[in-house]
């Protein structure tokens, strides 16, 4: 299994050129998996996941396995997904496609998921959790404890 040391809340901006600074934390992260690249691509929550070598390896496989009447899903995560390098500043270009599909135009929030990272355009992310906040726990969380 890949690493899951993305974790945490980023205020980011998004620069004239479309590049994010991935977060020193992200880096050092990134640098332990020896990982200089990254695959980008769209989530159907809106907004962006962003995957080390590794943990995409992992989510293909997962997604290739996927049955045929999950081809969509597959055309989603797959067929939008682009490589990109982390430059020598620590920067991420995110396509214009990408940009556009998450809204992403200045402010920019990026959460640590474990395995992969979000980028959320941020006002988006905040009406998503306050959605999330506003509504009933699943069922499924019944059992979480902290």
């Amino acid at each position: 299994m890949a690493n899951l040391g993305f974790q945490g809340p980023a205020d980011l901006t998004l620069d004239v050129k479309g590049r994010v600074a991935m977060p020193a934390r992200h880096r050092d992260v990134l640098a332990g998996q020896q990982a200089t690249k990254l695959t980008i691509t769209k989530s159907p929550h809106g907004c962006l996941l962003v995957f080390a070598p590794a943990a995409w390896e992992e989510f293909v496989a997962r997604v290739m396995a996927l049955p045929m009447d999950a081809i969509a899903w597959r055309r989603l995560f797959l067929g939008n997904a682009m490589e990109v390098e982390l430059d020598g500043s620590g920067r991420v270009l995110i396509a214009p496609a990408l940009r556009e599909y998450a809204g992403l135009t200045r402010d920019v929030f990026m959460l640590g998921m474990g395995s992969c990272l979000e980028v959320w355009d941020k006002q988006r992310y905040q009406a998503q959790e306050a959605k999330t906040c506003s509504e009933p726990a699943p069922a499924s969380l019944n059992g979480l404890h902290y």
